[in-house]
């Protein structure tokens, strides 16, 4: 597990949040995929994650069209249903721009406050 390193802004952030039904119903298989297709996308930056009871994973995109073509891509879709049906109580996706990035210790990004 690492921090995406990502590029000087601006790119775009999607940040899907939510909440999980009880039992994997082949989640796990589902999630793996997902983010070794999302690697595959033109424009794709990097992804982060995060579970306990509630889950947030962040994707990076060199810009919005990009964000938007992932969500299009048809295995995705099929992803997509799959978690409205079976694997999520709740969940939101926020789409944002990135304008200010910076971290500690300096990441392969070399960025710095602004």
């Amino acid at each position: 597990m690492s921090i995406a390193a990502t590029p000087e802004p601006p790119y775009t952030a999607v940040i899907f949040t939510s909440l999980r039904t009880d039992g994997d119903h082949g989640y796990d298989v589902m999630s793996a995929r997902m983010e070794e297709l999302a690697a595959q996308q033109p424009g794709y930056l990097g992804m982060e994650s995060a579970r306990e009871r509630l889950g947030i994973t962040v994707s990076y995109w060199v810009d919005d069209a990009a964000a938007a073509g992932w969500k299009q891509v048809a295995e995705h879709l099929v992803g997509q249903t799959r978690g409205q049906q079976a694997w999520y109580r709740d969940y939101e996706v926020r789409v944002a721009t990135v304008t200010r990035a910076y971290g500690h210790p300096q990441g392969p990004r070399g960025s710095s406050p602004k």
